[in-house]
């Protein structure tokens, strides 16, 4: 690295006039490969197709590293090329702006600069603008100059396996791989004349986490969504029309912000019990669950007349004539899901003789797939982590607890999901009291948002939450693109990381 003090950086667009300086770049660069610059004609033909794909850093005006690039249609390309190959024999008329991948030509920096991390600059400025081309990614053919040391003991995997492992020290292919790029294939006689290599190359690839196919069609996924979260008051109801004028109220208040889902708590109709308090508690919540089928049809109707999807909370429902607490997914197209608690309470049990459920899946959504775990549910990580595998992206929390500590449990557990599964978690429950129904008499609930905890969220991983044991909503905007970023840079990657080679999840049913 040079000593002088330097005053200025600058990344700039390669021009022609730059020739005559990168020739002499190029030379000092590739000391080890014999007449390894680019001919004139050569880069001028790279300007003259795609010149945002060639790009120098100047220090002090003077250049001190650059980078060539193509566009490619990779289908046209096997993953078995040569650099010959991929450059159609250095005429470069592979080049085609209807592609799909940016492909490196070529990255070098003179050895008076190297250790400014400048070739990190050039890799920056290419995943920009592969993001800005809304391609899949970037390939290229990535040197192992110190291979040559080891070729008479180690094959090019072995040799590769060990400088990932940190055993061998290969400057180049370390520089890749601490820039985000991974190892697909070994290339065979790659570049003619790299002998430092052995003229082997590692094919390597960098996916763009925000490339969208081309559609046709208009309607696109949205990629941030809003929340709307319900606390609901539990009061007592004169029959299940006023019940539902209030569920109503709610979803016209979360609608009139444009909100993309309403969540309602677990057994929000809970207070049409009172009608039946003269009943064992078993026969009280079963007379409960003959409102269930009215109350799903009358939130379908509101979800296509508000233009929402509504997460119906939960309620007692009988299915072959065993007790349930299931809840619906009701899309503001018409559609309608179904999901069920799996894990019932002790208290569930003994009391009301509800018995847990089978099914367990993702839903898709115009915002992208969600899940549904009621209550309890969300304190079993393996539920959760079978979504994440099905590609959640919102987990959906609606729950009954009575005291803080069985709230504490909830929302503690809810945040262990959000960042075990790199998700985020919506939390609703109820508040208030209701002195003429049995086995409900308290009710206490903080509805929130919860995030990953890393740079791009809340320190503490609440997102927005509402004021304790009060009736009310909460609007909350998550950036779904931002999952896909913490995915695959986040500080730590649970999804990615886990030791499949030790545990796995599997279903059962």
């Amino acid at each position: 690295m040079s000593k002088k003090k330097i005053e200025k950086i600058s990344i700039e667009l390669l021009s022609t006039n730059d020739y005559d300086e990168l020739k002499d770049v190029m030379i000092s660069s590739y000391q080890t490969i014999p007449n390894s610059y680019w001919k004139k004609d050569k880069i001028d033909k790279l300007i003259e197709i795609f010149p945002e794909g060639q790009v120098v850093i100047k220090i002090d005006n003077k250049i001190a590293a650059c980078a060539l690039s193509i566009i490619l249609d990779y289908t046209k390309l096997t993953d078995n090329h040569t650099y010959r190959k991929v450059t159609n024999d250095y005429t470069f008329t592979t080049h085609t702006y209807e592609g799909d991948t940016l492909y490196g030509i070529d990255v070098f920096v003179k050895p008076d600069y190297r250790g400014l991390r400048l070739g990190r600059r050039l890799y920056d400025y290419r995943k920009e603008l592969c993001e800005k081309l809304n391609l899949k990614g970037i390939t290229f053919g990535g040197r192992i100059p110190n291979y040559h040391k080891y070729a008479d003991t180690l094959s090019p995997k072995e040799y590769i396996n060990k400088v990932k492992l940190k055993e061998i020290n290969d400057p180049v292919l370390n520089f890749q791989l601490s820039n985000d790029f991974y190892p697909s294939r070994v290339l065979k006689n790659y570049l003619e004349g790299d002998k430092a290599s052995g003229e082997y190359a590692v094919l390597l690839k960098w996916d763009n986490i925000y490339f969208e196919e081309k559609s046709k069609n208009v309607l696109q996924k949205k990629t941030i969504a809003r929340l709307g979260l319900i606390q609901w008051q539990m009061r007592l109801y004169k029959d299940i029309n006023e019940l539902m004028q209030q569920a109503e109220y709610f979803v016209d208040a979360v609608s009139g912000y444009k909100s993309d889902f309403a969540l309602f708590p677990e057994f929000f109709n809970a207070p049409l019990m009172a009608d039946f308090n003269h009943l064992s508690e078993p026969e009280a919540i079963r007379m409960l669950a003959g409102y269930t089928n009215e109350i799903v049809e009358q939130f379908s109707k509101l979800a296509m007349a508000y233009n929402i999807n509504i997460i119906t909370g939960s309620m007692p429902e009988i299915v072959d004539e065993v007790l349930h607490n299931a809840g619906y997914l009701c899309h503001r197209n018409g559609k309608i899901d179904r999901y069920e608690k799996l894990h019932v309470t002790p208290d569930e049990a003994k009391v009301w003789g509800l018995q847990g459920g089978k099914n367990l899946k993702a839903f898709e959504t115009d915002c992208g797939k969600i899940g549904i775990l009621i209550c309890y549910d969300s304190e079993f990580p393996e539920l959760s982590r079978l979504l994440a595998d099905e590609g959640m992206q919102i987990l959906f929390i609606p729950f009954l607890t009575d005291t803080q500590n069985g709230f504490s449990r909830v929302k503690h557990c809810a945040q262990a999901r959000a960042i075990e599964n790199e998700c985020y978690v919506a939390i609703a429950g109820s508040v208030g009291n209701l002195p003429k129904v049995h086995n409900m008499d308290i009710q206490y609930a903080q509805s929130m948002v919860l995030t990953p905890c890393d740079f791009a969220f809340p320190a503490n991983g609440i997102k927005a939450e509402t004021t304790p044991n009060t009736e009310m909503i909460l609007i909350v905007d998550v950036d779904l693109d931002m999952l896909k970023e913490l995915n695959q840079f986040g500080s730590v990657r649970n999804l990615k990381d886990r030791r499949k080679d030790l545990f796995d999840i599997k279903r059962r049913v």
